[in-house]
């Protein structure tokens, strides 16, 4: 698709948040024209940017759940779970733990270290330039993702919009007790959706993004939870530590650090 989503392009692999019973056939009314004219959800969807953009230290959970069609068309699903602070304009600490990979991508604002926690080993790259630079450079270098980055950026309305056909307001829903304002929205290859929070603090809480260009519509889920705005992180938030006997190595070397383990034919888009 032409705007870019929280995870880098793939072959075969992609996420997902709807669990959906073999062989049940389920019929969907078609939405309403008015959920399409209304504006409504690109409103919601402005004020959730604008809102987090705004925040200069913020920090977050998140469990994500990415799903891989195999090729005897399998859907078999990936779970990991983790951590981001951040301090505008380019520091940031992130962790992604799962099945296959313990990982942190950490920038002090002028060094980005990418330190794979199992293999004992770190990668460092200069990392001068703002948050948005330090991804596109993450995404083309590494390449590495940072989990809803696209949500994080200065301008996430712009990122998120481009390339929209169609945006809806499906309603109101609750997602870990939460009550949410939920949107949906439709691309040339992708449709995606996602949960902001009602009131005063319209964070998102649920992202995910549905494949149809690839065979069994794989999706890619993501949660966002324990959201703090406004406080200023620890005097030792950014900085990275070689531990005890960890190796430094060129980022080349990193390739084995994915959500998914070596041997998965990967497809999609995530």
């Amino acid at each position: 698709m032409n705007r870019r989503i929280c995870l880098r392009p793939r072959v075969a692999l992609t996420k997902s948040a709807l669990g959906l019973l073999a062989g049940l056939a389920i019929t969907v009314a078609p939405a309403p024209a008015a959920w399409a004219e209304d504006g409504a959800a690109q409103s919601i969807l402005k004020a959730m940017s604008n809102y987090v953009s705004s925040q200069e230290n913020l920090s977050l959970k998140y469990d994500a759940d990415i799903e891989v069609v195999t090729p005897a068309v399998e859907k078999i699903q990936f779970s990991a779970s983790g951590d981001v602070t951040m301090g505008r304009p380019n520091k940031f600490r992130v962790s992604r733990t799962g099945g296959y990979a313990e990982v942190e991508l950490i920038s002090d604002g002028s060094t980005v270290t990418i330190h794979d926690r199992g293999g004992n080993r770190f990668a460092q790259v200069p990392a001068a330039g703002t948050f948005d630079e330090v991804v596109d450079r993450l995404r083309t270098e590494a390449p590495l993702e940072i989990p809803g980055a696209d949500l994080l950026l200065s301008k996430p309305y712009d990122e998120l919009m481009a390339g929209v056909l169609e945006a809806k307001h499906i309603g109101r829903g609750v997602v870990e007790g939460v009550e949410c304002e939920h949107l949906a929205f439709r691309n040339l290859d992708t449709d995606w959706q996602i949960w902001v929070e009602v009131g005063e603090r319209p964070v998102p809480r649920k992202y995910v993004i549905t494949s149809k260009a690839v065979g069994a519509a794989p999706q890619y889920t993501l949660r966002l939870r324990e959201w703090k705005t406004g406080v200023s992180p620890a005097a030792d938030a950014f900085a990275f530590k070689p531990p005890a006997g960890s190796s430094g190595v060129a980022i080349t070397m990193l390739k084995d650090i994915d959500e998914i383990p070596a041997g998965v034919v990967p497809g999609g888009a995530k």
